[in-house]
């Protein structure tokens, strides 16, 4: 996968270089590319902001050197030209992805990240102050499939924060990424609850004790208790998501499930 992030603060994705996605960059699993939004101005202020129209508080980014910007990522290049290899688009191949860090954007969860980890290239574009001009993403549909996106109902002071945790939720999904694979079925929201408490040595810490049945060696015992455990924490935490994953499917919780959630007060319907 090629993963393309324009900025005015490209060093905000410098932690990009470190832990898995580092690695999964040094391996070749993820192309990684950050650019400068600066570099496609061509004034010698380097201006990339004005007031917006019809006033109010704030600045507006221009298009203009978004624009630029759109048009050289689309062909793989930057600033100063070519960078990296063109990805192999085969025939009919849809467009790249061009992802919007936006307080109205659709909210990322764990089922877009799936989507977003098969794509073969993302751009994401990061906004900043009041945002971008509304133009650039209309124009930029000519050649993009343009998708605003956002972390939660709340506002950040730029895209770059979400454009971090995109990229961290979609590389570590990518094949080879993550050394055990089935780490990733376990976690949370994986199957539509929350994760169980984990656990490790020693056995007693503080006066606190790992629970017995995962000391005991019966696998499946193990994997009941894990279940209810991710049963109860996402009915007490996140019961929207009880209701979400059986709206989805209405076979998804069998009768021992209902039994575990209806001792925490939840039924379907409730």
């Amino acid at each position: 996968m090629r993963v393309d992030v324009v900025t005015i603060f490209p060093d905000y994705l410098a932690p990009l270089q470190l832990s898995l996605i580092g690695r999964a960059q040094r391996l070749g699993l993820l192309d990684l590319h950050v650019h400068d939004l600066r570099g496609w101005t061509e004034d010698r202020h380097r201006t990339v902001d004005d007031t917006p129209a019809g006033g109010g508080a704030g600045m507006v980014m221009l298009p203009e050197p978004w624009g630029r910007a759109l048009d050289a990522v689309h062909r793989c290049e930057g600033p100063d030209g070519p960078v990296g290899p063109l990805p192999p688009a085969g025939d009919g191949a849809e467009p790249p992805l061009l992802l919007v860090p936006s307080p109205s954007g659709r909210p990322l969860d764990q089922s877009t990240a799936h989507a977003l980890a098969a794509e073969p290239r993302l751009v994401v574009a990061c906004g900043r102050y009041e945002g971008i001009d509304e133009r650039v993403l209309v124009d930029a549909a000519q050649r993009y499939r343009v998708q605003p996106f956002s972390l939660g109902d709340y506002v950040l002071n730029g895209g770059e924060v979400a454009a971090l945790a995109l990229v961290e939720a979609v590389g570590r999904l990518l094949p080879g990424v993550v050394g055990n694979p089935d780490s990733l079925l376990e976690e949370s929201h994986e199957q539509g609850l929350l994760e169980h408490p984990v656990y490790t040595r020693p056995p007693r810490w503080r006066d606190l004790d790992v629970p017995d049945v995962l000391l005991s060696g019966h696998h499946g015992q193990v994997a009941r208790w894990r279940r209810e455990q991710g049963l109860r924490r996402t009915a007490r935490r996140r019961p929207d998501l009880l209701a979400a994953l059986v709206a989805r499917d209405p076979a998804a919780l069998d009768a021992a499930d209902l039994a575990v959630l209806a001792e925490e007060g939840w039924a379907p319907g409730s």
